[in-house]
């Protein structure tokens, strides 16, 4: 039935229409009987037809607006929230670094020496380790359901927003420190002879 939808034009454009007021609705639904309207959303994206045609129809038509108009107001608007002005002493920056150092052992070493554990080696261990440290967008969607339900305060709000950030922009740089020390480990081994003292 998905795949008529797909074939003209005029269909395309309803299916459209439909899945998004069907979406609308699901998180609607939820918002009224006292749960986040993204577990509607998302339920009804979970219930979807997981045909590879529709995946691509609604990446194509849905994922440019959503990345480039969506995206950019939920991040303005998770910054508007984020009060970084009442951590104003000492002891909420240590509060904040700690909860950070929390964060970092939790899913980067964690993950580091899991992935060791399995037989990985340590380049790649710690690859993984740096991949999995990122929140990004998934953690900064918690921390607002968080918020919106008075489980988090305004400063602790604050915190974990700036732990996000941070675990997830060190990911880039830790990486390009580890393929470098692994060049420069590659180059130190091909300079030492062997065992017949060529080189």
């Amino acid at each position: 039935m998905i795949g008529a939808y797909l074939e003209a034009e005029t269909q395309r454009r309803g299916l459209i229409a439909i899945i998004l007021i069907f979406c609308l609705a699901s998180a609607l639904t939820t918002e009224i009987i006292g749960i986040h309207a993204l577990f509607g959303a998302f339920m009804a994206g979970v219930i979807m037809p997981s045909t590879a045609g529709l995946r691509k129809f609604l990446s194509e038509r849905i994922e440019i607006f959503t990345s480039s108009f969506l995206l950019p107001l939920f991040f303005a608007f998770t910054g508007l929230r984020t009060q970084i002005g009442l951590l104003n002493t000492w002891s909420d920056w240590l509060m904040c670094a700690g909860i950070m150092a929390v964060a970092i052992a939790g899913k980067f070493v964690g993950s580091a020496l899991a992935a060791r554990w399995t037989g990985m080696d340590w380049h790649d261990s710690l690859s993984l380790g740096a991949l999995m440290n990122t929140r990004g967008l998934m953690e900064l969607i918690v921390l607002n359901i968080g918020y919106d339900l008075g489980v988090l305060s305004p400063r602790i709000f604050s915190m974990m927003v700036i732990m996000a950030l941070v675990t997830t922009f060190m990911a880039a740089p830790f990486l390009s420190l580890l393929e470098l020390l692994k060049r420069r480990h590659g180059d130190i081994q091909a300079e030492i002879p062997d065992s017949t003292g060529a080189y």
